[in-house]
This record gives C-alpha cells, sequence and structure tokens, in this order.
C-alpha cells in the first residue's frame, strides 16, 4: 500500500494518495494538481478514483483539473447535491483500489454530506488500518459546524459523528484534511500532520467535555469570522466541473495601467517592507511571505472582479495567481510582465508608503504623535492592545475607513507582525487615507518589550 498526504501549504489544506497494483485513488485532490501526476509519473500508477468527503469551503477542488488529466471517476457523497458526473457514495459503500478498501463513514457535523473514509489494507487485515477524516476529526481540535447549518445543529451532528469514529481501534491512524492554520478549525488545531484514534481519545479536550451542553457550547461560543468567499466556493466545488486554469499571461506595464483605470485590481504579492519603498498606486500588497495568500485576498477583493497579478518575479506571480484561484478568484487578467521594476523602467506613476518598526512606534506613542490602528482579529485585540487606540480588523477596511479615526495625526497600522497591516495600510491609501504609516517590523504586543502597556478586554 502507497499513502501520501500532498499538502496545500498557504491553506492548511491536506489530501491524500492512496495506491496499490497500480491503481491510485486521491482524496480531496487540491487546486494544483501536478503534485498528483508527478507522484503517479514517479512510482508508476494510474489515478483512477477521486473521491471527495464534502464540499469544500476554504478552497476549490482540483477534481475537475485530476479528472481531465488522467480520466479518472469522480466520488462524492450522496448528499452532496453536485452539478456533474459523478459515483455517489452512501454510508458504508466501499471503493477498491488493489487489495486496499476505501469504505465511506458519514460524518455530518461540519457539512451534512460530510463523509469520512475507512481504509483497510488486505495484505495486512481486515481492520481499518487509518481513516482520512476530511473536516471532521484534526489533530488536537474538531471542525468548525456552523458553514452550512445553524452551528448548535452542525455541533450535534458533529458530537455523533465523533461517536462513530471513536468505535475505532486506538491504534487507528487518524490523517485530517486541514492542518493548523485552517479557517475550517479553531485555535486549538495542530500543525502536526497526522495522529491516531487513541491518542485523541485521550487528549483531545473537545472529546472529553462530557454531556452535549457543554460540547456545543464549546465548539459555537467563539467562532471565527467566515471569510466572504466561502459560499461561493461552494457553489463552484458543487458544479459544474472546472477544468481550465487562467492563462496568467504577462502583460506590459501601458497595458496594465489601462486596465486599472478601467477597474481592475492589482495585487502585489512581494514582502512588506518592498512594497512599501515603491509599489503601483492604488495597489494591494498581500505578500507571499506568509501563508493564507488567498484567504487574506479573498477578505478584501471580491474574487469575481478583474486582477492583475505583480511579485517579485514573473514566475512567483503566477504562483500567486494560483493561490488565488484556489480560493475561486476566475478573472485574472495576468501579470504585470517584469514585476515593478518594468513598470518603474516605463516612466509610470509609483507610490510608496512610510513604514517604521515597533521601536518607532513606541517612541511616537509617548510623544503623542500618531494615532494607532490596530487590524488584527478581536480575540488578538481582547488578550493585549494599547489603550486608546483604534481597533478594526484588516478586513472590514476594504472600503476604508468606516469614520475619523486619526483626529488630525498620522494614522500608524499595526498588526502581529506586519502582514495585514500590510494589506490595510494599502487598503486606506487605495480609499484616499494619504498620511498612513505602516509598522511593517514586529506588532502591538511587541510594545510591550518598548515600555507600552497593553490592556486586556474589549
Amino acid at each position: 500500500m502507497f499513502l501520501r498526504q500532498v499538502l496545500h501549504e498557504d491553506l492548511g489544506c491536506a489530501s491524500y494518495v492512496v495506491a496499490d497494483a497500480g491503481e491510485a485513488a486521491v482524496i480531496d485532490p487540491k487546486w494544483e494538481v501536478e503534485d498528483y501526476l508527478a507522484l503517479a509519473d514517479e512510482h508508476g500508477f494510474e489515478f483512477r478514483h477521486i473521491l471527495e468527503t464534502h464540499n469544500h469551503a476554504d478552497h476549490v477542488s482540483g477534481k475537475g483539473r485530476l479528472a481531465k488529466a488522467t480520466g479518472a471517476a469522480i466520488y462524492v457523497p450522496a448528499k452532496a447535491e453536485v452539478a456533474f458526473d459523478h459515483v455517489p457514495l452512501a454510508d458504508g459503500d466501499v471503493v477498491v483500489v488493489g487489495e486496499i478498501t476505501i469504505t465511506a463513514l458519514a460524518t455530518p457535523g461540519h457539512r451534512p454530506e460530510h463523509t469520512a473514509y475507512l481504509i483497510a489494507d488486505a495484505s495486512r487485515g481486515d481492520q481499518p488500518w487509518l481513516v482520512v477524516t476530511g473536516d471532521s476529526l484534526f489533530v488536537g481540535d474538531l471542525a468548525r459546524p456552523d458553514l452550512a447549518v445553524e452551528p448548535a445543529e452542525g455541533a450535534r451532528d458533529l458530537q455523533a459523528s465523533m461517536g462513530r469514529l471513536l468505535e475505532l481501534d486506538d491504534f487507528a491512524e487518524v490523517w485530517p484534511g486541514h492542518i493548523g492554520g485552517s479557517l475550517c478549525g479553531g485555535a486549538g488545531m495542530s500543525e502536526k500532520p497526522g495522529t491516531t484514534i487513541g491518542f485523541e481519545r485521550r487528549f483531545n479536550r473537545l472529546l472529553n467535555l462530557g454531556d452535549e451542553d457543554a460540547f456545543v457550547r464549546e465548539l459555537t461560543e467563539h467562532l471565527a469570522p467566515q471569510p466572504p468567499n466561502f459560499k461561493r466556493i461552494v457553489e463552484l466545488n458543487r458544479g459544474p466541473l472546472l477544468t481550465e486554469t487562467s492563462a496568467l499571461e504577462p502583460l506590459a506595464p501601458a497595458r496594465v495601467k489601462q486596465l486599472l483605470e478601467a477597474g481592475t485590481t492589482l495585487l502585489d504579492g512581494r514582502a512588506p517592507r518592498e512594497f512599501d519603498g515603491v509599489h503601483v498606486p492604488r495597489s494591494i500588497n498581500v505578500t507571499m511571505a506568509r501563508s493564507a495568500v488567498g484567504t487574506r485576498a479573498a477578505w478584501i477583493v471580491d474574487p469575481e472582479t478583474e486582477v492583475v497579478v505583480t511579485a517579485g518575479t514573473n514566475d512567483e506571480a503566477r504562483r500567486m495567481g494560483r493561490l488565488l484561484e484556489a480560493v475561486g478568484f476566475r478573472s485574472l487578467s495576468g501579470i504585470l510582465a517584469g514585476g515593478v521594476d518594468a513598470w518603474l523602467d516605463a516612466g509610470l506613476e509609483t507610490a510608496s508608503t512610510q513604514a517604521i518598526d515597533v521601536h518607532e512606534l513606541a517612541e511616537r506613542i509617548r510623544g503623542d504623535n500618531v494615532s494607532l490602528l490596530d487590524v488584527r482579529e478581536d480575540d488578538e485585540w481582547e488578550g493585549g492592545h494599547v489603550e486608546g487606540s483604534v481597533h478594526i480588523p484588516y478586513h472590514d477596511l476594504r472600503d476604508g475607513l468606516p469614520g475619523r479615526v486619526a483626529n488630525g495625526k498620522q494614522l500608524a497600522v499595526a498588526c502581529s507582525i506586519g502582514n495585514r497591516s500590510s494589506i490595510a495600510a494599502s487598503l486606506l491609501k487605495r480609499a484616499g487615507v494619504e498620511d498612513v504609516i505602516h509598522v511593517a517590523d514586529g506588532g502591538v504586543a511587541d510594545l510591550e518589550e518598548e515600555g507600552i502597556p497593553l490592556v486586556e478586554g474589549k
């Protein structure tokens, strides 16, 4: 038996290749299918089966692209309500791959159609050796229950599904659909790639809460906000199948200028300090130096709008384009050929953003020379913030500031490390707020070491 976990690093999504006797199945394929084709070529197997655990909300599935490339059949949960040719899988249905059996196990909660897959290898025994849990049981965490039904209903279904999974033997390996950083779980999700039923039975706090009320309360009280593209991605995954990628052709600076004047958005994937130094006016910095590029972009740009991409190199720009496609951007006009350097060489107008580090921010706070805009999430703000600062999460600045904030002072924009604050600063400048300072190195929590006290609570 061949088993390989294949990650989408930017989104924290995990997919799985299972092969035996020259044939293979992939479970929950990511949008970029080249990794699977390379594995097939390296190990000499053919993909004949593509399985989905559910209609994903955080990423566009690569099932259409992979089916086109390999001719493999697509299997989806019977309750998924999809609009493409497929083999429906009900609870207990089996897919055979050589001597391997993949058995569907209905595990609703995250979504009503959610299905885990029990995998047994006849050469080693009849009992399931492992379970691909999709978005149900994670390492140290459970899936969020609010994406398709009322949160309490989803939580109750998820508790029942956990009861089914915990019927497995302790030795059964658990291979989840996400690792730490995904929005489909909570803060407790580990970045460890896998676990076992026995370990989670003993150490997963959410599996040991006792009664249903406590379980529902714990899963529903502190849910992170849903990105605005989640429902759109679900509909894309329901079909018709997506089989083609965007061409991402290089565009001359003059052509990009025309597109921007017509309303196209330019996303710049360079590091924040590079962006601050020089950038195309009204462009938005969603740096590729950190993960969650696609998710952050989808928070602040409508995926249905026309987008041009730039980055440090043309290859990096194309890579960024694929990350955007993976979260539902379907109108990518191309890349800025040669990047910002080519824009400069063409003699076109540029912009820059004043950038400071945390030490300088502390000095300016002590001198009462700036207003501080904290663009972190609610839980980070409540854990500690500068008294008198203004809190607006970066994704709520899509249309600029909701009111007067700076009070005649320069506006310093900070997060935890500089990536979200760079998005926020570029959004503000795009909305016409000129006197913006980007805190590019470090963040709010580091101010305590500079002698600036932080207060807790709302």
